[in-house]
Order: structure tokens, then sequence, then C-alpha cells
């Protein structure tokens, strides 16, 4: 029930969320039970579904998570992935500390997969709808082997978060020609291009296409994926500055932005990432909802949840895991 909005946040998102969710859902919530209790006392069908998990112990969003993972035990946050790791829970939801979510969730849940962390992944706006981008920035240097989990947690993903039968999958590089790329990413193109895996592999894809949709997945390494999310980023508050001091220069832009502002409503709407970020990787599900996140986002991110786990997503990840080692280069050459 963390986030910097608190329960006036997650228990109004979580109502939001129960009017698309089937009936059999049932919510733990883990925090401050008076203070929960007051909110679910304002959502109707939402205090019969749920259930309250009382702790007044809490995770700052300052906290280091070395010190979160020591003395966290007990808190909302700890309870919360807990809760998934025991079975009572199908998945975790948290808007409180990344670094924290993600350091417990490590310690209780464990890695399905040999990476010392779980990748972020991100939405990268396209023409045509969302690029799902993964490392953007947990693991800074990667192999070959972890570029190729990459695109199999990331696929398995997009697949259900999305709603795409068979996603494409790219791995970024400098160029798309064969010859180009350093070793790891060479040794991952094998492996991917092989046939071997479940994988829809199109090949290598540039910086420039990951706005076009040429294919749904792009993966790459964590510092390479960090540095494309913040010029990504940057580019997109420059346009939108640049828009809004275009729009309000005279009396004549301002009228015409009210006229057009259902318009510039969409328009932010397809730029505004999703809210929510799955820690893939591990022994369970735990979706990261970003800090600043109101009752709207957080309702989204619950729903991601329950789709992931009402899916085949820890599934397909396995079976591609299982045919790894067979679509290694060095036992198909």
């Amino acid at each position: 029930m963390g986030g910097d909005h608190g329960v006036s946040a997650t228990v109004p998102g979580l109502a939001l969320a129960l009017r698309h969710l089937p009936g059999h859902v049932r919510f733990l919530l883990h925090g401050d039970e008076a203070a929960i209790s007051q909110e679910l006392a304002r959502s109707g069908d939402l205090s019969r579904r749920s259930e309250i998990r009382h702790t007044d112990k809490v995770i700052a969003s300052d906290e280091k998570p070395a010190n979160a993972v020591r003395r966290g035990k007990g808190a909302s946050m700890w309870n919360a992935v807990e809760s998934v790791k025991s079975g009572e829970a199908a998945a975790a939801v948290s808007s409180g500390s990344t670094g924290s979510l993600m350091a417990i969730s490590r310690l209780i849940l464990r890695m399905s997969v040999p990476m010392e962390r779980p990748p972020l992944v991100v939405p990268w706006p396209g023409i045509k709808g969302a690029t799902t981008l993964l490392d953007a920035g947990a693991n800074i240097e990667c192999d070959a082997d972890r570029l190729v989990e990459f695109a199999i947690l990331g696929e398995a993903y997009h697949r259900v978060a999305y709603g795409v039968a068979k996603p494409r999958v790219g791995l970024l590089n400098v160029g798309s020609e064969d010859m180009k790329g350093h070793e790891e990413v060479q040794r991952a193109h094998a492996v991917l291009r092989s046939g071997r895996l479940d994988v829809a592999y199109h090949g290598f894809v540039e910086g420039d296409d990951l706005s076009t949709n040429l294919v749904d997945v792009v993966v790459t390494d964590g510092f390479t994926g960090n540095v494309a999310l913040k010029t990504g980023e940057g580019a997109a508050k420059y346009i939108t500055d640049e828009l809004k001091a275009a729009l309000t220069s005279s009396p004549a832009a301002k009228i015409a932005a009210l006229l057009a502002r259902s318009a510039l409503r969409r328009f932010k709407a397809r730029i505004t990432p999703t809210p929510a970020a799955p820690l893939l990787g591990l022994n369970g599900l735990v979706i990261k909802c970003h800090g600043s996140a109101d009752a709207k986002d957080f309702g989204r991110s619950v729903g991601l949840a329950v789709d992931l786990a009402a899916s085949d997503f820890m599934g397909q990840i396995e079976r591609n895991m299982s045919l790894l080692g067979a679509a290694r280069p060095e036992e198909t050459a």
C-alpha cells in the first residue's frame, strides 16, 4: 500500500480494477489496517473481496536495498512478496521503492534463471503500439546467455501484456547486418537464429527501429538499454516542452490549444509509459508500479498482474529455458 500517495491511490485503484476482473479475484492488502479500512469503506464491493493483513512496519522510499533486506521482515512490502512464495497470492503489486522491492523479491522468491537480478522491462512508445525493451538498467554487463534469456523473458511477457500471439524479437545492435556487433551480441544472435527456441527472432535492430514497431521485443544489455531509455525520455520531454511553449506563445495559439485539447490528451496518453513493470525471472510474479502512480495507474498494474497470473507465462519461460542448452552455437555448429 506504498507509493507517493499511499492508500489514497492504491485502494481506489483496486476498486477501478475490480470493474474489469473476474468474480473469483480477491485481494490481500498489506499495511496499516485503520488507514486501509477507512478507504475500503468508500469502495463498495471491494471490501467484500479483500482481506487486510495489518502491519505498521514500512520500508521508506529512500531506504537502501541492503537495509531493506536486513531490516525489512514484517514490513508490508516484505509480507506481500512472502505471500506469493507461500502460494497465498498469485502475484504481488507494489508502488514502493524499486531497489528494495527487487532486493526483497530476489531474497524471498529467488531467481528462476541464472542472472544477478531481474531485468527492468519498459514499454517504448511506437507508431502502432508499445515495444517491450529490456534490460533498461538492472544488469549492466551481459554475456550472450543473458541476452538470450532476456529474449525468452521479454517474448513471454509481451505475449500476455499486449495480446500478441507470436511476438517478434530483435537484438539491439550498431547495424542490422549479420557481421556487425561485438562477440557477445554475435553469440546471442547465433543462438536466437538457430530455430531451436520457440521464439520468432527477427535479427538485429538499430536504435531508430525502437519506435517503428519493426519488432515487438528489443533485447539489449542494461548499460545500452538505460542510455537508450534516458535518451528517449529526454527527446520526449524536449518535444512536449516545445509543443507546450508553442501552444502558449500567443492568444491565438492558446485558443487553438483549447480547441485541440482532446487530441492533445490522446497525444499525451500515447507517449506516457505503462505504469507497471514486472520483475522478470523470479520464481513468482512481482509487479512494480511507479511510485507516483495514481488510482488509475495502480488499477492498470493490478489488471496486468491478474492477466499474467492467469496465463501460461511462467510455463512458456520454463519451456524455452529448457531448450536453451541445445540451441547454443557450440552444439549447433
